[in-house]
């Protein structure tokens, strides 16, 4: 209920005209003045951001720094997701993969600077939180297209922006150091309460500002603590009557609970030189890198002998509840009981490269770019893996609602009750994207016409992304002696036990090469797991800026077509009724035209009244490793029988969708805002996971992969406001709003479940945020809550594996005071109200998976000279 109340409270603040009466009585000399201020800070940011979305001949939002080094949030992504229309997912509690309009990340395109980016996820969705606040000027989401944007992002396309560093008048350096506060890890042993943050920029100019240089760096070390509980899901298939009332009681699966502590290590660097030596040439050199590397200790148990499989747990069953035919809460008899010692490793980086050339010849602007953008990702789950002695009870009450009540009836916390370990590394994988860029554009004025200015461009590109991984599993040279382990007592779990050393112990009973894995040969099913696609694409666009008159208003905006030429080829392995994999390869091309139009009316003389219209056709090519070749089939002796079996689809198309925007925005003061616009998607070829007819090898098959479908509509109302209270009386002058409420629906659902699919993933029907800030005297504070209804989501790496994220508010909370001209002292709360994320599979609402992330601190100081 709490979250219903929210989305009403910010849908209310859309609907009464009352928060913007005020803004009449301003008169446009005061607005003059104000204009001569030399503002910073929250005031600073707010501005900016609406002049570049002011200025914009696209419909987009816009994150600006509130000054050198300083974003307002830690990472760009946590900016992002409090943008209208924009939300996040969370991973490890912090805004991650960025959902828009309805739409998940597959139709959310991402460049930084202008290009493309390679990406450490199986897909191509970029992990946002890896641009941290030291290297990122701005942000600029594109929800419109126009000809020059690079291709790619139905939703929107999101361009992040480095300094540059000629644009600053003498030297700069901003320097920020933190102490961060994790206080759930307190109920997990081991886990680390603080940990450092530190970050900086410096920029510089040299030989009379011609050369301009950049360097910005930032290290967080993260605590990466969680608590959780998984339900497995129910046998649908094969569960009987356990009550005997003649209806099939679906019986679960199991269970797992899970704690979790470790590091979460982040670093990045940033270099950027410009040398301008006149004003006809501008060249510029930017490399950008960073990297996560995660080293977590976690523990968990599994009771998985529930499934009751055609009834043979029958008797085994008591103190039965249950709802809509699914065993919600049971006790069951001789049940084992699993405990896992296990550290999870995983090794991220991402490199982007650039070189660009911007010159004047004449009337003609050349802008040539060519860039190389390089990610890696290399993970490995190591389990030492116990299995109970003998059978216990097992007692679970999962109710939906988060609520998920179970007990075991046995001591998990004594080594004598389980048996020897099995390490199970599952799996060693690595992900490997590397793309290639070059473009050139030129543009000129034109005169006499309704076209000022024409751009004409062409891009090419080259993509080759794999993956790769490895399986085993050890049984131990010795007994490990129960001596070797020691109870962790976990708050709210039952107690676990671990091992007092894990590597000293893994190395002396199943070898000093036990986590290496060269040398070891692949299982049938990383070899079919494996992959690599290689993409190569070629564009060109002409388009005209457009500025006129048409029946008394002003108008400007752009009109361009763009046209993309692509090829495409999926590798992978095929077994044929259990055989010996085989090396298999199959593509397709295709070329798309990609029209647009944009156009904004200035209902005034001042161009504080805009109308924004847009019309065009967009493109999402297909998720990288939807486009493998991997097959598994099983063919029938019987020639009149279907192959059957799961696989890749490299002949996937991408995604398209003709779209119209419509919006009204006033500006009716500096730093003020009050919008409303509709957009219409209609989107075709969709890509789901189903059960598709198709031929292979000659002979027709059922195969269980992805295909475009047919598709369907998103249509959704996004509304904005924002003022600065300016003109309220001394100290409340200082006082600043900002909101926005957004409303989506589509017709498009998804392949699963298979009864009541899901919707879309990433469709909110409700989302929206309020932000309330303060800056005067040298204080600043910003309180902010993000509100979403529940969306689907795919959290984990297998394509298709989709959830419900449920609704959740994540509210934030800062403060800074300057203590001096120079240093500034901050403090905040992340997660204020302690919000978990819940997931609720197949549309059951007791088969829910729950997080606990807990809330964090920070204390810093911020240095600028």
């Amino acid at each position: 209920m709490k979250h219903k109340k929210i989305s009403w409270l910010i849908a209310t603040l859309f609907t009464s005209p009352l928060l913007v009466q005020e803004a009449f009585a301003q008169d446009a000399a005061a607005a003059g003045d104000i204009q001569q201020v030399n503002v910073t800070g929250i005031r600073a940011s707010v501005r900016n951001a609406l002049a570049a979305k002011e200025a914009s001949n696209s419909i987009v939002e816009v994150v600006s720094s509130e000054d050198i080094g300083k974003l307002p949030d830690t990472t760009i992504a946590e900016s992002l997701a409090r943008l209208p229309g924009l939300s996040s997912g969370l991973d490890r509690g912090n805004a991650s993969q960025i959902v828009a309009r309805g739409m998940g990340p597959r139709f959310i395109g991402a460049t930084l600077n202008g290009r493309e980016l390679a990406s450490s996820e199986p897909n191509r969705a970029v992990r946002f939180e890896q641009f941290p606040s030291e290297s990122i000027s701005g942000a600029t989401v594109y929800k419109t297209q126009n000809a020059e944007l690079v291709e790619g992002g139905i939703a929107t396309t999101i361009d992040l922006q480095t300094v540059s560093p000629l644009k600053y008048n003498g030297r700069q350096l901003s320097l920020k150091a933190d102490a961060l506060y994790y206080p759930l890890a307190k109920d997990i042993p081991g886990g680390d309460t603080t940990a450092p943050r530190l970050g900086g920029i410096y920029v510089d100019q040299f030989a009379n500002k011609t050369i301009g240089a950049a360097i910005a760096f930032s290290y967080q070390d993260q605590p990466s603590v969680q608590k959780n509980v998984r339900h497995w899901g129910f046998n649908e298939t094969n569960s009987a009557d356990i009550n005997g009332d003649g209806k099939i009681d679906k019986t679960p699966w199991g269970f797992q609970d899970e704690a979790r502590r470790g590091k979460d290590k982040r670093t990045s660097v940033l270099g950027k030189v410009e040398w301008k030596p006149n004003s006809d040439v501008l060249i510029t050199a930017d490399t950008y890198y960073a990297s996560a590397k995660i080293n977590e200790r976690g523990l968990q148990h599994w009771t998985g002998d529930l499934g009751n499989w055609d009834g043979y747990q029958n008797s085994n069953y008591s103190n039965l509840d249950i709802r809509n035919g699914y065993v919600a809460g049971a006790t069951v008899s001789n049940v084992s009981v699993i405990n896992n010692d296990f550290f999870y490793v995983q090794d991220t980086s991402v490199a982007a490269s650039g070189l660009n050339g911007k010159f004047n010849a004449g009337d003609w602007k050349i802008d040539a770019d060519l860039s190389t953008s390089h990610a890696l990702r290399s993970s490995q789950w190591r389990d030492m893996r116990q299995y109970s002695k003998n059978g216990t009870n097992v007692t679970w009450d999962f109710t939906g609602d988060e609520n998920q009540s179970y007990s075991f009836g046995m001591d998990t916390g004594n080594p004598a009750n389980f048996g020897g370990a099995t390490l199970y590394v599952d799996t060693d994988g690595h992900v490997k994207d590397l793309l290639n860029a070059v473009s050139l554009n030129a543009s000129r004025p034109l005169e006499n016409g309704i076209i000022s200015r024409l751009k004409v461009g062409v891009r090419a590109t080259d993509r080759e992304k794999s993956y790769r991984q490895t399986t085993w599993s050890l049984t131990p040279t010795s007994a490990i002696p129960d001596s070797a382990y020691e109870t962790v007592n976990v708050s709210g779990d039952p107690a676990f036990i671990q091992l007092k050393d894990f590597y000293g112990t893994a190395s002396s009973v199943f070898g000093a090469n036990a986590f290496d894995p060269t040398g070891r040969v692949q299982t049938q099913n990383d070899l079919l797991s494996g992959w690599k696609v290689k993409e190569r694409s070629t564009s060109a666009f002409v388009q005209g800026d457009l500025d006129g008159e048409a029946f008394g208003k002003t108008y400007r905006g752009n009109v361009g077509v763009r046209v993309v030429h692509t090829r495409q080829t999926g590798y992978g392995m095929q077994s044929v009724d259990g055989a010996a994999a085989t090396p298999v390869e199959d593509g397709t091309s295709y070329t798309e035209i990609l029209p647009s139009l944009n156009l904004i009316f200035n209902m005034d003389e001042a161009q504080e009244r805009q109308v924004r219209f847009s019309l065009a056709r967009a493109m999402s090519r297909a998720p990288l490793d939807e486009l493998r070749a991997s097959r598994n089939l099983s063919v029938p002796v019987d020639s009149t029988q279907p192959t059957t079996g799961s696989a890749g689809n490299p002949t996937l198309k991408p995604m398209m969708a003709n779209q119209l925007d419509l919006a009204y925005q006033w500006y009716f003061a500096k730093g003020s805002l009050l919008s409303a616009g509709a957009f219409y998607k209609q989107v075709q070829r969709y890509i789901a996971i189903t059960s598709d007819t198709t031929t292979v090898n000659g002979r027709p098959a059922t195969l269980t992969r992805s295909v475009n479908g047919e598709g369907g509509n998103i249509r959704g109302l996004e509304l904005a406001y924002q003022q600065s209270f300016s003109w309220l009386p001394a100290p409340f002058d200082g006082l600043g709003f900002s909101g926005n409420y957004a409303y989506t629906k589509s017709s498009i659902h998804e392949e699963t479940p298979s009864v009541n699919p899901y919707q879309i993933e990433g469709l909110m029907k409700s989302n929206g945020g309020i932000t309330l800030w303060y800056e005067k005297a040298g204080y600043e504070a910003r309180l902010s809550a993000n509100y979403h209804s529940p969306f689907v989501r795919n959290p984990t790496w297998t394509a298709g594996q989709l959830l419900m994220n449920e609704a959740e508010t994540y509210v934030t909370l800062n403060f800074a005071k300057q203590l001096t001209p120079n240093l500034q002292l901050r403090f905040g709360i992340d997660n204020v109200t302690n919000q978990k994320s819940v997931y609720t599979s197949a549309n059951i609402p007791v088969q829910q998976e729950v997080t606990e992330f807990g809330r964090r601190y920070n204390l810093g100081l911020s240095f600028k000279l």
